[in-house]
């Protein structure tokens, strides 16, 4: 009587996570940081410039092309304030993909993203494949 055998497939080697040496993410993470820090002043005198925040407005009995001026400065105000916010979102998910070892990495497919991609565009987290994919 013979005892059946599971076959079971050969065992692979556990691939090693690739990351970047610390070295390499320090400086990255300092312009990060510094890009973070720029950001949000920018974003804080945006909100000065705002023509709605000024308390004055509300009594002031503009001209309707004064009022009219006015709604179009917020209005592109507001835009440039959401595009910052999306940057400050993308900075900040870079440092903690730093933080965790992950940066470089391409969330979609875990290939390493390329160098030159890092370099123009730091707060990447998808390759130049899955950027296609995305947009398409």
């Amino acid at each position: 009587m013979k005892k059946n055998k599971k076959r079971t497939a050969p065992k692979r080697k556990k691939e090693q996570e690739i990351t970047f040496p610390a070295k390499v993410l320090l400086p990255v993470r300092r312009f990060l940081v510094n890009e973070e820090k720029k950001l949000l002043q920018k974003m804080k005198l945006l909100k000065t410039e705002d023509p709605f925040n000024n308390e004055s407005r509300v009594n002031d009995n503009a001209s309707p092309d004064t009022d009219a001026r006015e709604q179009m400065d917020h209005i592109k105000n507001k835009a440039i304030e959401q595009a910052m916010r999306r940057k400050l979102i993308q900075i900040r998910k870079a440092l903690a993909r730093i933080k965790i070892g992950k940066y470089g990495v391409c969330e979609q497919c875990g290939r390493m993203i390329d160098t030159e991609r890092l370099m123009i565009y730091p707060e990447t987290t998808l390759c130049v494949r899955c950027e296609r994919k995305k947009s398409k």
